[in-house]
């Protein structure tokens, strides 16, 4: 009997990948390509996704992942999606595409400002329905399209985000899930469908809408197309995916009341889950759609952790790639051998390389380090490295508080994945900081997982996401807070907060440049 498979498509917004898994969970082949968003050196800030390359890019994967891991395409039960959130594709009335960015395309300013214009209460009346701001959504980027491309504009029928894009290429078929879907900006939240009534307010089409599946809900088949470009086999079906976030907190086993999730990569967010959504009437942390139908999830996103590491690794390390290359041993692997060395709280010196969530005012103040004394054996290379660690557990902390907060509900251990989780330091770190127990899985890189899972569900091999979960999570390592480290970060957690309002104040008067101010925002 032939073993069967699910596959999973995940557009990333370096890189895209074809992941092939068993129906265990186990993971049998990867294929993977890097893929750039070009600026068009007219409009500053923009980061177009090149469709047609693209798209190439992705069927030339699945090939490549059928030949190398000689996989019969019949033993394919199901493909899902999962993206990158934020990034759209417009299509017109035949389904071709027009224009689309990806998430990091900042190039709606002054669309920002317009929408600011119309009223001072738009931004939060549409936060109050759709749990977004326009630092990140869909509304600002398409006005934007409206103003510079008219032509383009009037002939949009559909919008939808990158991940559905892959579905519709797959399968023939137009539509969105919720979980990424809801990040637009024009979804009603607690609905979990698109609201025209949004649309209307910022003076764009509400007939633009496609369908709504829910994620895990089986979309179509692939179509003779794609099955003769790829090898795919037509019987296939292809199931509706999630955002990034979204299903790696279902490759987590994150999808229940009270539990949290952390996914630690560039961008480290945290995932708070309720089946009661309650919004937040300052408007500070993000409220999405979860991937699981009526469940959504409180998210506040800390900036860069991921990144910072690899600037820290490519300025300052240069003796530690020459080791690599004698020794094989990493340059992450190096220097976190040497911090665990360096006492909790870095002798008292603070990192400030992002703040916690305010999703109506989202900005940081300029990166840097703080209350270090010349003092080679206590200040070196190495404690500037596990302060940047420790930064990032204090806005993780803050944000759970901020979450907190707004539920009147704590999390009673957090759910750990992607890149940093795979440092034991990083892990202990954060158990420490937020004196919560630290689970990491078995899988670190959730996200695909997760959208195998979606495959399996839609496919009947799991009878839901609950079941899909029992038979695949599993965790690989725990991390117990050690309480003697409680007080030393207490105190530097209740410093760093101020020190860091201190900072944003500088930026905000112009003596320092914010690290990153969101599209429109006016600078103090």
């Amino acid at each position: 009997m032939n073993e069967n498979y699910l596959m999973a498509i995940d557009a990333g917004t370096g890189s895209v990948r074809v992941i092939l898994f068993d129906t265990t969970g186990k993971e049998h082949y990867v294929a993977q390509a890097e893929w750039t968003h070009k600026e068009d050196k007219r409009y500053p800030g923009s980061m177009d996704f090149d469709v047609e390359t693209n798209i190439r890019l992705i069927t030339d994967l699945i090939q490549k992942s059928l030949k190398e891991s000689e996989i019969n395409a019949r033993d394919i039960l199901a493909i899902s999606t999962t993206s990158m959130r934020e990034a759209i594709v417009l299509y017109d009335e035949k389904g071709k595409e027009l224009w689309a960015c990806a998430n990091v395309d900042s190039r709606s300013a002054n669309e920002v400002s317009k929408l600011h214009d119309i009223s001072d209460t738009l931004e939060k009346d549409i936060y109050l329905e759709s749990g977004q701001t326009f630092s990140l959504g869909a509304i600002p980027r398409i006005l934007w399209v409206k103003d510079h491309m008219p032509e383009v504009y009037e002939k949009i029928s559909y919008v939808t985000m990158l991940n559905d894009w892959i579905t519709y290429r797959l399968s023939g078929i137009l539509s969105v899930e919720p979980s990424n879907g809801c990040t637009t900006g024009m979804f009603d939240i607690k609905k979990r469908v698109w609201s025209p009534a949004i649309a209307e307010k910022t003076c764009l089409r509400n007939d633009i809408y496609p369908l709504v599946f829910e994620s895990g809900t089986v979309v179509g088949h692939v179509t003779k197309e794609m099955a003769e470009m790829t090898g795919l086999d037509q019987e296939t079906i292809v199931v509706a995916g999630g955002g990034d976030a979204q299903l790696g907190c279902i490759g987590m086993g994150v999808i229940n009341e009270g539990d949290a999730a952390v996914l630690g990569g560039s961008f480290w967010q945290y995932e708070y889950t309720t089946k009661h959504v309650q919004m937040d009437d300052q408007c500070r942390v993000r409220i999405n759609c979860h991937s699981v139908p009526d469940t959504w999830q409180y998210e506040a996103i800390a900036f860069f952790p991921g990144l910072v590491m690899r600037w820290f690794r490519d300025s300052f390390c240069e003796l530690e790639r020459y080791l690599e290359k004698e020794t094989g041993e990493s340059i992450y692997a190096q220097l976190e051998k040497r911090a665990q060395r360096v006492p909790p709280g870095c002798h008292g010196m603070i990192s400030t390389f992002s703040d916690k969530m305010n999703y109506i005012s989202w900005k940081h103040a300029a990166p840097g380090f703080l209350n270090f004394k010349l003092d080679s054996e206590a200040f070196n290379k190495v404690t500037f490295y596990r302060a940047l660690m420790e930064n990032a557990a204090f806005i993780t902390r803050g944000n759970i508080e901020l979450v907190s907060n707004i539920t009147d509900t704590s999390p009673t251990s957090i759910t750990f994945a992607g890149g940093a989780s795979k440092s034991d330091l990083w892990c202990q770190i954060l158990a420490d900081v937020l004196q919560l127990p630290v689970n990491v899985p078995t899988v670190k890189e959730s996200t695909a997982l997760g959208a195998a899972m979606c495959a399996g569900v839609g496919a009947g091999v799991y009878e839901d996401f609950e079941d899909a979960i029992s038979q695949v999570v599993t965790f690989e390592k725990s991390y117990t807070p050690n309480k003697a480290h409680q007080p030393i970060y207490d105190e530097l957690f209740s410093k760093w907060e101020k020190v860091y309002a201190n900072q944003m104040k500088l930026a905000d008067e112009g003596l320092t440049d914010h690290m990153w101010i969101a599209p429109g925002l006016k600078k103090l």
